[in-house]
């Protein structure tokens, strides 16, 4: 009986321990991938600058266009390290203003024509990618987290542990489609 015992206890112990090993695992993964995430965005917010800077040289009357890309990428890099909701939200305005500054543009064929821009838009694709792969990424490791918190037996570990469940990144319905790059 006492051997039966002691089997029993090691049984409950390594389950105990094994479900708090992969709550740990899951909560790690997902500050890496908001990490990541953090990476890519501020990768298109330093970005953005230079790309303002270049449409100036041509379009020098697209002052209203251009200050409220200024004005987004202010608020999206006043938002690093707000939640995920504040952040997406910031980040979908920078998308949308970035969306007028490309209609904006369609108009100078000279500027389309210019290397350094379509440099500039092609790095702004890429990047754009990149945080889309990121979130994605994210919000699928954020899901295993939150099942795995609230699924038995795992819940009745992350309960006293203190684990909430995390926000997924949600991006706003405009923001659904990725800015048109037109060269």
């Amino acid at each position: 009986m006492l051997i039966g015992l002691l089997i029993v206890l090691i049984v409950v112990v390594l389950l105990v321990v094994s479900l708090y090993n992969r709550l740990v695992s899951l909560r790690v993964r997902a500050e890496n991938a908001w990490s990541d995430i953090d990476v890519q965005l501020k990768r298109r917010a330093d970005l953005v600058p230079n790309l303002v800077s270049t449409v100036k040289g041509y379009a020098a009357h697209e002052r209203e266009t251009l200050d409220a890309v200024t004005q987004a990428r202010t608020r999206a890099v006043a938002a690093q390290g707000a939640s995920p909701a504040q952040r997406a939200q910031a980040e979908g305005e920078l998308t949308n203003a970035l969306r007028g500054l490309t209609v904006a543009v369609e108009a100078y064929p000279q500027l389309q024509a210019s290397g350094g821009f379509r440099d500039l838009q092609a790095q702004l694709a890429t990047i754009e990618d990149a945080v889309q792969n990121s979130r994605r990424y994210y919000n699928a490791v954020v899901r295993d987290f939150n099942t795995a918190i609230s699924t038995v037996p795992s819940n009745f570990i992350a309960g006293p542990m203190g684990y909430k469940e995390l926000e997924f990144f949600q991006v706003e319905a405009g923001e659904r489609e990725l800015p048109k790059v037109s060269f």
